[in-house]
């Protein structure tokens, strides 16, 4: 991979890192518990619960992004950076910018 192409990665990175980061700070205040001396109703209520599950989740895969991300960023300089970890192919520039964090090409991936 050629020093621009790296740069620009970098730079990619650290752009989703920053979005991520306030991504999970959005989540945490909206996983938080329901309280149940709120007066919102029997549906309103469900819908609550139902919404923080969803948001438990999210907040669960965003922080795993997160990891992902500072670990690629830790590696952007090793010799395998961009080499597919199953055929030792280049993954093309194009999925390195679009998930920096993937370690496979398209089709290892699939």
């Amino acid at each position: 991979m050629k020093e621009s192409e790296l740069k620009a990665v970098e730079i990619i990175i650290k752009q989703e890192i920053e979005k991520t980061q306030n991504s999970i700070t959005t989540l945490i205040e909206l996983t938080k518990p329901i309280s149940p001396e709120n007066a919102i109703g029997r549906i309103s209520r469900m819908d609550a619960i139902n919404n923080k599950s969803v948001n438990d989740a999210a907040l669960k895969k965003a922080k795993q992004k997160l990891k992902n991300l500072q670990i690629t960023l830790t590696n952007i300089n090793d010799p395998e950076f961009g080499i597919c970890a199953k055929c030792k192919n280049n993954i093309p520039i194009g999925r390195v910018m679009l998930m920096p964090h993937s370690r496979f090409c398209v089709h290892c991936a699939s």
